[in-house]
């Protein structure tokens, strides 16, 4: 890490690559999409898991706490949970109209030389849509997402053979300079946090 820190300081540049996330961070959170998601994902621990209405809140929290998102811990508990039939229900009725575009955040990631890429645990059809509602679809030169880092997730297998990978975990940071072809040490990113599903 000396070395990493030592070569930053050295350099004209700092970083010649910014990781960004992606959900409550280029839009704002007041936006309700959180709480939207939230919802869904309750919604589909009742309709399609059968758990009690009235557990599913209690149940989506101690999942994410958990196995870090609800579908890693459905999995985990032996759940056949398909990960592209899960974001659809979850994201798939997300009321996206209220993300405006963001002619200033557009502006000033144009301005920025460094390599932009978003990183976010968010499947890619999330990404896409909420990307395009910023006017922001042309700003990055990358999406790393939920199938980057889950590329062969098959829809049933044991927990151990095929554990959900999320960040901020070290191997989803890994895949994730990996996929990028970044170097660790000229990269900057935010706090990798993993959001709320």
């Amino acid at each position: 890490m000396e070395f990493c820190i030592n070569s930053a300081r050295d350099s004209v540049s700092s970083f010649n690559c910014i990781l960004f996330d992606l959900d409550d961070t280029l839009y704002p959170s007041s936006t309700g999409i959180a709480q939207a998601v939230k919802k869904n994902i309750d919604d589909f621990l009742v309709e399609k898991c059968g758990f009690p209405e009235d557990k599913a809140s209690s149940l989506r929290v101690e999942l994410f706490k958990t196995y870090g998102s609800t579908l890693a811990g459905l999995r985990a508990l032996g759940y056949e949970t398909d990960a592209d039939d899960y974001h659809a229900f979850v994201h798939g009725r997300l009321p996206y109209d209220v993300i405006q575009q963001d002619h200033p955040l557009r502006n000033l990631l144009r301005s920025i030389t460094q390599r932009k890429i978003i990183f976010t645990n968010s499947d890619r059809i999330h990404a896409v849509k909420v990307l395009k509602r910023l006017g922001l679809e042309d700003c990055f030169d990358q999406i790393i997402c939920f199938e980057t880092l889950n590329p062969n997730l098959p829809k049933s297998s044991r927990p151990d053979e095929f554990p959900v990978v999320l960040k901020p975990s070290p191997e989803a940071m890994k895949i994730a300079l990996e996929v990028a072809d970044v170097d660790p040490c000229r990269t900057l990113h935010g706090p990798l946090t993993s959001g709320s599903s």
